[in-house]
């Protein structure tokens, strides 16, 4: 089970390039269910998402990436591509900060993951935190494929 809020990003921290960065490319092979291809680094997965807004079930399987890449050319909508900031919270939370590229930019994206809804719920974010979009399908990777 995922369990994330995500918010819009107005303003970058300053020091937000000090931390670790992944740099994400992800498409959809199908949007209802959520059947989605990333490539993380080197890291190559296939993905399965239920529905749902702040709590989704999610099953990942590792591919090779001639596999990924011969998805790669059965996707529906644009390609995604981001880096992704790894920013402790806390001890237990991490701030996942996207930067979007290409068409996408300059769209920036943070989501925090949690243990479960009641922490979800009481969460109070950064100052320099946005707009909650947690309750939007608007800002879910795979509408904002389709867009």
């Amino acid at each position: 089970m995922e369990i994330e809020r995500k918010y819009l990003i107005d303003t970058l921290p300053e020091d937000y390039q000090d931390y670790p960065c992944r740099h994400i490319e992800q498409a959809y092979l199908n949007t209802d269910p959520v059947i989605r291809i990333r490539k993380d680094n080197n890291k190559y997965e296939l993905t399965y998402k239920s529905k749902g807004l702040m709590a989704r079930e999610e099953y990942n399987l590792p591919l090779d990436e001639a596999s990924y890449q011969h998805l790669l050319t059965k996707i529906d909508g644009r390609l995604i591509r981001k880096k992704r900031y790894m920013i402790p919270l806390n001890d237990s939370l991490t701030i996942e900060l996207d930067v979007f590229e290409d068409d996408l930019a300059p769209l920036l994206l943070a989501e925090v993951e949690f243990p479960d809804e009641a922490s979800a719920l009481s969460f109070t974010p950064p100052e320099w935190f946005g707009t909650d979009v947690t309750f939007s399908s608007e800002y879910h990777n795979s509408t904002l494929s389709l867009k």
